[in-house]
């Protein structure tokens, strides 16, 4: 993909699928990558920032012998959710409006 992804944008899209549920971080990364071009190792920084900004909680849980991390959004990370969803649709329009053609800008 030729536009570069803000880091806003990746949390953005990391609290909107913890938003539908709890999910461990493979998962996680999968998803994202399903439809943005980034690594893993940018993606799991992220998890931990938005954990660390008490966003996100997490807890480690037994999985075929080993322990897997289990990520839930906070209230604090639904709110800043609704915040990413209102700039996103008023950033989409003006841009709409420019590449799509449209209102003067």
């Amino acid at each position: 993909m030729v536009f570069q992804t803000s880091a806003s944008l990746l949390d953005a899209c990391m609290l909107a699928i913890l938003s539908r549920g709890e999910a461990y971080g493979y998962i996680l990364t999968q998803n994202i990558k399903g439809v943005i071009d980034v690594s893993e190792s940018t993606l799991y920084p992220v998890l931990r920032r938005l954990q660390k900004e008490e966003m996100l909680s997490s807890d480690d849980r037994p999985c075929a012998g080993r322990n897997r991390r289990y990520y839930t959004i906070t209230e604090k990370g639904l709110e800043a959710l609704q915040r990413y969803l209102e700039e996103w649709k008023l950033y989409k329009k003006n841009i709409d409006r420019i590449l799509l053609g449209g209102d003067e800008v």
